[in-house]
């Protein structure tokens, strides 16, 4: 093997394993970023963060709230906060406290600018991720996986 090809080996292998390496992030090896215990009879998972993984995600929230449409009080979250599953369905991650998230089946009565108008859902004043629900989705279904 010539020079120049040992090399782009040696340097194309370094590159590969420190690509899987534990970065300065904070996370050490037996810190997991994301842990994710499904419910019994349920698959629906309760993710727990560490706090370097959710600032990382950049993890946003916002209250379900109520408002008054065309002179009716109605249940309302942010559009953003709406997630779809591959048959349709729609969740929301909650988010109940500190660092734990659970995704939430809500039924959308219609989207009205940027709110989701429920017609049942997480109960007034739970907070639900506006960002980083994605990537939450993503890691309770195994996407994405790791090193």
């Amino acid at each position: 093997m010539n020079p120049v090809t040992r090399t782009a080996l040696l340097l194309f292998a370094v590159i590969a394993l420190t690509a899987c390496a534990p970065t300065g992030s904070g996370a050490t090896p037996t810190q997991v970023p994301i842990e994710v215990v499904k419910t019994d009879g349920s698959d629906v998972g309760r993710l727990t963060l560490s706090a370097s993984a959710a600032g990382r995600l950049g993890i946003e929230t916002a209250a379900i709230a109520e408002q008054r449409i065309d002179g009716v009080d109605r249940t309302v979250m942010p559009y953003t906060a709406l997630l779809y599953d591959a048959d349709g369905s729609t969740w929301a991650y909650t988010n109940p406290e500190g660092l734990l998230f659970v995704r939430e089946a809500v039924t959308v009565e219609r989207i009205e600018g940027d709110l989701a108008i429920l017609r049942a859902g997480p109960a007034l004043s739970t907070l639900v991720v506006t960002v980083g629900g994605a990537e939450l989705w993503g890691a309770e279904h195994g996407v994405g996986g790791g090193h």
